[in-house]
C-alpha cells in the first residue's frame, strides 16, 4: 500500500477523465460547493488511484516501431519523441501515426543503497 506522504505523478490529468475531473471541480469551487482544498486532495487520489488501476487491471501489450526524433532526461523523467510510428497489437491490429511522445517515470521509489 502507498505511503499517504507519498507524491505520484500527475501525468493522467491531461487525459479526458483527468480533464473532465479538473473541469467539474473547478465548477464545484466556482459555485462554493467545495473547498479548494479538497479539490487538490481529489485531484491527488486521482493521480494515485489512476496510476494503481491501470497498473493493475491493464494486461493487453503493444510494439511499436518508429524513428526516434528527440529524447531527453530532466528530473528523472525520459521524455521520446517518435515520427512515423507503426503500434502493434497482440491481436495484429496495427495502427500507425505521424508522431508519438513518451513520457516515461519512475514507478516506484529508489531504493537506497
Amino acid at each position: 500500500m502507498a505511503n499517504a506522504n507519498q507524491n505520484f505523478y500527475e501525468l493522467y490529468r491531461s487525459t479526458s477523465i483527468g480533464q473532465t475531473l479538473a473541469d467539474t471541480l473547478d465548477e464545484l469551487i466556482s459555485s462554493r460547493r467545495i473547498e479548494p482544498q479538497l479539490a487538490m486532495r481529489v485531484m491527488q487520489n486521482f493521480d494515485q488511484n489512476i496510476a494503481a488501476v491501470l497498473g493493475e487491471k491493464v494486461k493487453a501489450r503493444l510494439s511499436f516501431k518508429g524513428h526516434l526524433d528527440t529524447y531527453r532526461f530532466c528530473d528523472e523523467v525520459w521524455t521520446f519523441i517518435i515520427k512515423d510510428v507503426t503500434f502493434k497489437m497482440e491481436n495484429s491490429y496495427q495502427e500507425k501515426a505521424d508522431r508519438v511522445k513518451i513520457v516515461a517515470c519512475q514507478s516506484k521509489e529508489k531504493v537506497e543503497k
